[in-house]
């Protein structure tokens, strides 16, 4: 399909250099460049073409310094070199930097620096302020524009391409035919591949339609105002009228036409294999590729993202949640890319010092893997036991609870596994389990994994939104679930195929585009003459799960866990805890049902709502207490504040049963001593302890109610050999010693309350804590950035992980939680955290729960209380005379206001966690004039 030149040709004019005063652009980069151009077959066809491009290379000879190397960046359609303007002075302005920190070699030579590039931005022809020349140009016609343009510079290597959109195709295509110059790739949201089963995206169907092209993108301005809609946040007048300037007027729009025409909607159009053969030859372009997408992108979705993946499997990737098509506007793009390759200028070439530290992670790949048990271990060895392996509570209905043998669940994953093999579930196919805890999440879980396959695990708890964005996030080629999680997938456009637990009437299961129901798999997996046929089994480092956080601090972040790193998290429980095969397991907390089997034990979760914790009650608990014959038990903050509440109705035979309780635990969230100590006389024969841990770590420290009892939350010790360093102003809430495992350190706060100090295990010293253990995390899913500031460094025997907690070591190293590093408060007479405040706060009468939250500039921040009362307010208000009073005496030092709420922000999971960002712009709001609303 290609339109007629009337409706997409430019009219031809000559290029020019942008006007003044577009804002952000600096003219000093802008220049023209004559281009001879050539033929299909390299011959010179005798015509010149002008481009308009923005080029550092003057200012960088203006500096003295010389360039690493070349970043080529081709923007898409309808936008124009006006799109990586803030790269261009960025990377001008860390050049001007470094000109003036580092020395030349000789007088006369500037010095090579690693983090300083040469950065072009081009104007393809027929865009921007470049020529227009009159002829409607194909995809081929314009990659081999951008070779004559870089042939007539001059361009030597190394080059970096970065494109967006259909740039972004144009600069892979130059990427593919330049593999001697060729050092990195770097792509904005574009698309290499049109997947034969889709449709191309209705915003382009519509452009494209006969009638409507032309008029939609040359005769009026609708297709660029289109995408400039696209922002988010929406663009300035200003901005916008920056990427007008080129456009104004049909005679200046036939570019943009010709591009959407261009499209190559089937295998008939003209510029089909031209893609072709660009997205082929993608698969064999192994340098370092670096992929930032934006996913509320109405054009390229995720899916173009995953295809990019799979042909650049060595792409570092982030996506920025929130973003969209227009993402070098709506993220500093500019300061990840110079950071991106500030990492490539550093890596040094493989020395024999790293080659031996080759060898030596070989080895411990090899030590790790000679000592490795899978975590369905037991489901083997136990695999002719009758006895009950799990036990799946049967809510509200009044039949008997459901029990499962280690017979009948061995058989029943070996089965669904071999099943899942035939129906196209391969190692490396991510399975998004949208499915209630019980004996079918159990089963199917332990089947991908056996597989090999990647389970998504995003819980109900995160909230309907919540599970989309982690869903959508995570692509899953496959998606295992219930009739709501597959109600909500169809509803929301969850991608991959459909696959119910339960068998639905046919026309529910077409509905829902159900393509497979659990119990066939089964039956698929079965054979009459044996056990069933199934792969081998996936290596200690090969990716296992992907497991959500909470989403408390932001949007939730998959966290990646390899074989290795869950089997180490089941061996730190068991070796914690003594969990072990025979154990009596409840799990209030789906993450540690599931490891129920890898642990040997009899497990059950009670009968509960998951996403909301708080429904779970103390007869709920008891009776799956007496279901297992539990010793041990585990219930989050929340769940255990409502199982406390309603331990009024316990019955004799509640209370028996959970006398025989041995151990119990509470975590994912501060768990006060009063809630502890009012769980543990429910509990009467049970040691009660709260583990600290994360997503990212299950089990990083722990403290038993008697270490807590002990321990004083007042008495901070002088730091150790560290006068300047910031002191710990007490208070927190007491996580006692690291697990076996688990080291910890503490990287010191400066002045801004950034974690800034050389990581340390020194005493009295308030800054981020600093994880390290076998069972942390690998890495996070599809969010390099965010996973870059968390690695603190790696060696062969240590991986470190930045928690974003705040904390402080005592002197007998048990460790201090303070709060989060996002909520430190810097105040004008220093840095405070939030939680020790608060815990004074809740002393006061009639202060059920406080959270402490800095309104105002940072480094003058004022401190602002926020309460819940006993018995709760009705509406939100400034808190009377005599509590506020109270409030402040029992801080003891400058409290701005304190507000009075019937119930503060928490997280959705836990219901525990305080979002104290969100309350800190909201008190913001309320303090200056804004309405009183709940937060």
């Amino acid at each position: 399909m290609t339109a007629s030149l009337p409706r997409t040709a430019s009219t031809p004019s000559p290029a020019s250099l942008p006007p003044t005063g577009l804002v952000g652009l600096d003219p000093a980069f802008s220049r023209l460049v004559d281009v001879p151009e050539r033929d299909s077959s390299g011959a010179a066809t005798g015509n010149t073409q002008r481009w308009h491009v923005l080029d550092n290379a003057a200012e960088l000879d203006r500096l003295g310094v010389t360039p690493v190397g070349t970043v080529l960046c081709v923007h898409g359609n309808p936008t124009w070199s006006y799109l990586w303007r803030r790269l261009v002075s960025s990377a001008t302005a860390v050049a001007a930097v470094a000109s003036t920190t580092a020395a030349p070699a000789a007088a006369d030579a500037p010095a090579p620096l690693g983090d300083v590039w040469r950065v072009i931005a081009v104007d393809q022809l027929e865009m921007g302020f470049s020529e227009r020349t009159g002829r409607t140009r194909t995809l081929e016609q314009r990659v081999r524009d951008l070779a004559d343009f870089t042939d007539s510079i001059g361009l030597d290597g190394p080059v970096i391409t970065l494109g967006h959109d259909w740039g972004g195709v144009v600069s892979m295509g130059w990427a593919v035919d330049h593999p001697d110059m060729l050092a990195g790739v770097m792509l904005l949201n574009t698309a290499i591949h049109q997947p034969e089963d889709s449709p191309i995206p209705a915003p382009l169907r519509l452009a494209l339609r006969q009638g409507v092209l032309g008029a939609a993108t040359v005769g009026t301005p609708a297709f660029l105002e289109t995408t400039l809609a696209l922002a988010h946040p929406p663009l300035s007048t200003d901005v916008k009228r920056g990427y007008r300037a080129p456009y104004r007027g049909a005679v200046r729009r036939g570019g943009i036409g010709g591009f959407v025409a261009d499209i190559p909607v089937d295998a008939e159009h003209e510029s089909f294999a031209e893609l072709d053969r660009i997205a082929e030859k993608l698969r064999h372009v192994d340098v370092p590729a670096l992929l930032l997408w934006g996913p509320r992108d109405p054009i390229f979705s995720d899916r173009y993202l995953d295809d990019l993946i799979t042909r650049l499997p060595q792409a570092d990737v982030h996506r920025f949640e929130g973003a969209g098509h227009l993402l070098a506007e709506d993220v500093d793009y500019a300061a990840a890319v110079l950071t991106w390759l500030g990492d490539r200028a550093a890596s040094e070439p493989e020395s024999d010092a790293d080659s031996v530290a080759a060898d030596d992670d070989e080895s411990m790949v090899a030590e790790t893997a000679a000592g490795f048990r899978p975590l369905w271990q037991y489901l083997d060895e136990l695999s002719h036991s009758d006895e009950t392996a799990l036990i799946e509570m049967v809510p509200s209905s009044g039949a008997a609870p459901r029990v499962v043998s280690w017979r009948l669940l061995s058989t029943r994953v070996s089965q669904i596994a071999a099943g899942l093999v035939k129906i196209g579930v391969k190692k490396g196919d991510r399975v998004s389990l949208l499915v209630q805890p019980g004996a079918d999440l159990t089963a199917v879980l332990y089947a991908c994994i056996r597989i090999g396959a990647i389970v998504v695990v995003a819980d109900a708890g995160l909230g309907l939104r919540g599970l989309t964005r982690a869903v959508r996030g995570a692509r899953p080629d496959h998606v295992i679930g219930a009739l709501p999680g597959l109600a909500a997938a169809r509803a929301l456009g969850w991608p991959g195929q459909k696959i119910s637990t339960v068998r639905l009437p046919s026309a529910a299961a077409r509905a829902l585009g159900v393509s497979h129901v659990l119990a066939d798999i089964a039956q698929l997996g079965k054979r009459a003459d044996g056990a069933p046929i199934l792969p081998p089994p996936p290596a200690p480092g090969d990716t296992a799960a992907i497991l959500f956080t909470s989403g408390s601090t932001g949007p939730a972040k998959g966290v990646v866990y390899t074989h290795a790193q869950l089997s180490a998290v089941r061996d730190a429980l068991a070796a914690q805890y003594g969990v072990g095969v025979g154990t009596g397991l409840v799990a209030g907390f789906a993450p540690f049902a599931l490891l129920g089997p890898a642990l040997g034990a009899r497990s059950v979760t009670p009968d509960m709502d998951v996403t909301s914790p708080k429904t779970l009650t103390a007869t709920a608990v008891a009776a799956a207490v007496a279901a297992v014959d539990a010793t041990v038990v585990f219930l989050s903050p929340a769940a255990l504040t409502n199982v406390v509440a309603t331990s009024d109705a316990l019955t004799p035979a509640d209370r028996r049963a959970l006398d025989g309780v041995q151990t119990f635990l509470s975590a994912g969230a501060p768990v006060s001593e009063p809630l502890l100590s009012a769980a543990a006389r429910l509990m009467p024969g049970a040691s009660a302890h709260t583990p600290y841990g994360m997503t990212e770590g299950l089990l990083m420290t722990d403290i038993s109610l008697e270490g807590i009892r002990s321990a004083s939350a007042r008495d901070a010790e002088p730091a150790e050999n560290a006068d300047d360093a910031p002191k710990s102003a007490g208070g927190g809430v007491c996580v006692g010693l690291p697990a076996a495992t688990t080291r910890v350190l503490i990287s010191a706060l400066d002045d801004s309350g950034a974690a800034t100090g050389e990581p340390a295990a020194v005493s009295g010293v308030t800054g981020e804590i600093v994880i390290s253990a076998p069972h942390i995390k690998d890495h996070y899913d599809r969010l390099w950035l965010t996973n870059r500031a968390s690695v603190l460094g790696t060696t062969p025997d240590q991986r470190w992980h930045r928690t974003g907690d705040v904390g402080h070591l005592d002197a007998a190293g048990r460790l201090w939680v303070e709060g989060r590093l996002p909520h430190v408060i810097t105040t004008p007479d220093g840095v405070l955290t939030p939680v020790g405040p608060e815990q004074l706060i809740e002393t006061v009468s009639g202060v059920a729960r406080a959270a402490v939250v800095g309104v105002g500039p940072s480094g003058v921040q004022q401190l602002v209380a926020v309460v819940e009362t006993e018995p709760a307010a009705r509406r939100v208000g400034l808190a009377s005379p005599e509590l506020a009073a109270a409030v402040r005496a029992a801080v003891g030092q400058p409290v701005a206001a304190v507000l009075v709420v019937p119930k503060l922000p928490t997280d959705i999971r836990h219901n525990s966690k305080i979002d104290r960002s969100h309350l800190a712009r909201w008190a913001d709001r309320i303090l200056t004039g804004g309405r009183m609303v709940r937060p």
